[in-house]
């Protein structure tokens, strides 16, 4: 049965693969039309393919780089006319180990990806529609960001600043746009497998659920958070963990 179009548009970045393909997937099948962002071209085309080339356009380059995240709104723009949706995904964690031995130079890489990045695209989407005509913007976090994360604590601390950054939007943008960021736990993806890769079994064990996150638990998050049905809800993290948290303190 064909989807009926929504009438919306969404634009997700680092969304080739992952929790950002899995948040796009979700906005699709609601009938948004959606523009993905990611590093790698051949990949991007590919997560286009398969989303549907008809609702869905791709657009390449580094989060982080100012003139991409313009380029990647301009394209939005043309294509729908319209960007409601703004789901900032792009991020990574290159480093593991104490924070101690932390390259800083490092740790500035990570904060400019996964937080420089997201207020960047934010500012853009602001200017190019949301200001005029409101929408919404998902943050994704981590649980990293609202707890300690040893051996990943830059990217925890990267984490930390999206939940504030989402504060400070939210509270600047009302009432035009929503602002809410989504915190996981572990979801298996290809950027999270050294949490989990050969030792899965003792990883689930500690959730209260019995399974780590897959990406369709966060874009149904994702898709909540831009809904109407969410139309009273701004400022907020949304803990996605499978009852992990339940556990602190525990033992």
């Amino acid at each position: 049965m064909a989807v009926q179009d929504s009438g919306r548009a969404a634009l997700v970045t680092g969304a080739s693969r992952g929790i950002g393909y899995g948040i796009a997937e979700e906005l699709v099948a609601r009938g948004d039309r959606v523009c993905i962002t990611g590093r790698n071209e051949d990949a991007l085309k590919e997560a286009v393919e398969k989303l549907g080339a008809d609702r869905v356009i791709g657009v390449a380059g580094k989060a982080h780089d100012e003139a991409h995240q313009a380029v990647a709104v301009e394209r939005a723009m043309e294509a729908f006319g319209r960007v409601d949706f703004l789901v900032n995904n792009a991020g990574t964690n290159p480093v593991f180990g104490p924070m101690a031995d932390l390259d800083l130079n490092v740790a500035r890489k990570v904060f400019e990806t996964n937080v420089i990045s997201a207020l960047g695209f934010a500012q853009q989407t602001w200017k190019a529609w949301q200001s005029e005509n409101g929408g919404a913007i998902v943050n994704i976090a981590s649980i990293a960001g609202v707890s300690a994360s040893p051996f990943v604590g830059a990217y925890g601390m990267s984490k930390a600043a999206m939940v504030n950054l989402t504060l400070q939007l939210a509270h600047e943008f009302a009432p035009k746009v929503r602002v809410n960021a989504i915190a996981p736990a572990v979801v298996k993806t290809k950027f999270a497998k050294a949490l989990y890769e050969g030792r899965e079994e003792e990883v689930v064990s500690a959730y209260p659920l019995g399974r780590l996150g897959v990406p369709a638990d966060i874009g149904g998050a994702a898709a909540f958070l831009t809904s109407d049905q969410s139309d009273w809800v701004t400022g907020q993290t949304l803990v996605v963990d499978g009852g992990i948290f339940l556990n602190a303190g525990v033992g």
